[in-house]
This record gives structure tokens, C-alpha cells and sequence, in this order.
């Protein structure tokens, strides 16, 4: 009998994603441990996601919890707006050129991202968001442009041409 449906069925997932990605590697070289292919961390990654699953699993099943500790209702606010925050990221950081759209850059992009996602909160207060995407938009900057020297858009390609 499940004595904490959380406890198992956050187990379950833990187990059936860590077995789809340990499964999954197998496609790719694993190599050895001194000699590390392209599968091999995946493999361990998922494995040891799986055994920890299997572990809540177990644990869901024998640890007496008062109330059986139910799952509760599905919150469908916070996935909506995470997700779409990073769609909005995808798309405003690279554009669609099959919809016409073009690239905004990094620092719109990163401006997007931090206001839809912090919708998904119960608070939101709009200086703290500008203020939380001010400083990842430079700190982004400075370590994808500056540091890395990769070649993304910064600004939108109407302003940079």
C-alpha cells in the first residue's frame, strides 16, 4: 500500500526519466572510465536518477505519513509562464525567420525571460524584476560575449543592422 502518494510518484518520474535517459545514451559510444565517450555521463546520470527514484519509491511505501500525504491539484500558472518564458527566449534571442520575425538579441531576450517568468509568482513587483534583469542581462554580456567570445546577436538586428 502507498503510504505517500508524493513520495512515489515523484519516485515513479525520478525512475522512468532516469531509465528513458540512461537507455538513451546507450545509442552513443560509452567508452571506459579512463576514456569517457559521448554516452558515458548520461548513462551514469541516468542511472543514478533511476536509483534514486526507485529509493523513493521504497521510501513512499514503507514511511508512515499522517494525512498519506496526497498529491495535491495541478498548478498550471507557474508551467505556463516558465515555459513561455524560455519559447520567448528561443525566439526573441534568435528569431523566426520562417514567421518573419527577427533576432531581438541577448539583451532582450534576457529582459523577456525575467518578466514572464516572474509572473509565474505570487508577487510581482516590476523594480525588482527590471532591477534582476539589468544585472543578468550584463552579467550574460559579460560572460557570453566578453569572456566566451560567442557570436549571438546583442541587440536587435533593426538597431545594429
Amino acid at each position: 500500500m502507498i503510504k505517500s502518494q508524493k513520495d512515489f510518484f515523484s519516485g515513479l518520474m525520478f525512475a522512468i526519466i532516469g531509465g528513458g535517459f540512461a537507455w538513451g545514451a546507450t545509442s552513443y559510444s560509452i567508452g571506459t572510465g579512463a576514456r569517457m565517450g559521448p554516452g558515458y555521463f548520461p548513462l551514469l546520470l541516468g542511472i543514478l536518477l533511476a536509483i534514486l527514484g526507485v529509493f523513493t519509491i521504497f521510501y513512499s511505501l514503507v514511511e508512515h505519513t499522517e494525512d498519506g500525504d496526497k498529491v495535491g491539484k495541478f498548478v498550471w500558472r507557474p508551467i505556463v509562464y516558465v515555459l513561455g518564458a524560455n519559447v520567448a527566449f528561443g525566439i526573441l534571442l534568435a528569431g523566426l525567420p520562417s514567421l518573419g520575425v527577427p533576432a531581438m538579441g541577448l539583451i532582450v531576450a534576457i529582459f523577456a525571460l525575467v518578466i514572464i517568468a516572474s509572473k509565474a509568482g505570487d508577487v510581482f513587483d516590476l523594480k525588482e524584476v527590471l532591477i534582476l534583469a539589468t544585472v543578468l542581462s550584463v552579467g550574460s554580456y559579460l560572460a557570453f560575449i566578453v569572456l566566451l567570445k560567442l557570436q549571438m546577436p546583442v541587440w536587435p538586428t533593426f538597431i545594429t543592422g
